[in-house]
């Protein structure tokens, strides 16, 4: 299959406006990016001792059980 390459959307351009005018996102962004989601992975241990000290909660924990 060809690829069109001479349409640029609308919202492309934007990004790539934003990214030029703005030096340095791309890497905040993934500053920001490793805060949250990349995380080293933790040992069947720690996952163990995780799971048996969360708490359970009841479906509903606003009903009463009268």
């Amino acid at each position: 299959m060809p690829k069109f390459t001479g349409y640029v959307s609308d919202h492309t351009k934007f990004i790539d406006e934003l990214k030029s005018k703005t030096p340095g996102m791309e890497e905040r962004q993934q500053e920001g990016r490793s805060l949250l989601w990349d995380k080293l992975p933790i040992s069947l241990d720690e996952q163990a001792r995780v799971e048996e000290s969360r708490l359970r909660q009841q479906a509903y924990p606003y009903q009463s059980k009268f």
